[in-house]
């Protein structure tokens, strides 16, 4: 069994070699050709408040089969000076079931994660796309906005955030990219972005239907657990849905609660990898209102994961112990 420290992980994947993978694996299981299994996700309770749980599933296009085990402790960051998010993947052989890999999968969620809002924006954004907005500042958001501005040629970035002193980290993804960063309201992000990408913790809706104007692609990447919501339903209602993973967005996505209200049914929202295989449209005018549902599944983890073993394996960074 091969071991990828946690510690050696960003070196040898970069966000790039994330999006294919990620790209590939939501194709797969718009086909038929990978599944995931029922995810497991249980509040720990205590004074860590904690969120741990399971998602695992099956590729048999990819041949990854495995799991992903860990969670969110809100409390890391500020009494242990370590990110919130922690997991670790592990990965079998499906001939046999026997353990292949343990890969450390915190960087690996957040590089998944930004992978799958940045393959949302490749098919389903406007091609002229200029101003990204941002909905949260927190560790995962850097990640989604280096991702993004790889697949439009953006021009400025724009952010709000609960806490405005987070916002320098968004403010020096743009200063790497040569772009000018500037701190909005929701009505600003809501009109003046071309692009927008949520990605914070809430429970309670952020972005109102009514301060979004037409054309714009939103990626709701934040929303992974029941009662979770960053946009109002009736958001959900104007714009054309798309998600992951159909089963898991009107569970534990943003559409549970337009799907709850009866403002959308589970048919009103499309696989992504539909667009992908070229089975489904996608967008199909300018003034159309896209969003993508990203609730994160178990086969991203995986698809990730087998190409940072690869990647390991060829740079000689990867651990051999008995299985």
């Amino acid at each position: 069994m091969l071991i990828v420290p946690e510690s050696a992980c960003p070196d040898l994947l970069s966000l790039d070699d994330a999006f294919e993978p990620v790209e590939q694996v939501f194709a797969a299981m718009a086909r038929g050709d990978a599944e995931n299994f029922p995810v497991v996700r249980e509040a720990l309770g205590g004074a860590e408040e904690a969120l741990y749980g399971f998602k695992g599933g099956y590729d048999r296009a990819g041949g990854s089969l495995g799991l992903k085990a860990g969670g969110y402790w809100p409390h890391n960051l500020e009494r242990r000076n370590i990110i919130n998010h922690q997991s670790t993947v592990f990965l079998f052989d499906p001939d046999t079931g026997r353990p292949t890999a343990m890969i450390g999968g915190t960087y690996l969620t957040a590089a998944r994660t930004a992978a799958s809002s940045a393959v949302s924006i490749k098919h389903l954004s406007r091609p002229d796309s200029k101003v990204i907005g941002m909905i949260g500042a927190g560790h995962q958001a850097a990640f989604q906005l280096r991702a993004a501005l790889r697949q439009r040629r953006f021009e400025r970035v724009i952010g709000w955030n609960f806490h405005p002193e987070m916002l320098p980290r968004l403010a020096e993804v743009a200063k790497e990219a040569g772009l000018p960063f500037e701190e909005v309201t929701l009505d600003q992000i809501g009109h003046q972005a071309d692009v927008i990408i949520s990605i914070t913790s809430s429970f309670d809706p952020i972005l109102k239907a009514a301060q979004v104007g037409p054309g714009v692609h939103i990626a709701c990447m934040g929303t992974d657990t029941k009662g979770k919501q960053e946009v109002e339903a009736e958001l959900l209602a104007r714009a054309t849905v798309f998600t992951d993973e159909v089963a898991q967005s009107v569970t534990i996505g943003e559409a549970q609660h337009a799907i709850a209200r009866g403002l959308i049914k589970e048919t009103d929202i499309t696989p992504i990898g539909a667009v992908i295989n070229g089975d489904h449209k996608g967008r199909t005018s300018a003034e159309q209102i896209t969003l993508f549902d990203g609730t994160g599944v178990g086969l991203q983890d995986l698809a990730v994961a087998k190409k940072v073993v690869e990647l390991a394996k060829a740079a000689g960074k990867a651990i051999e112990v008995e299985a």
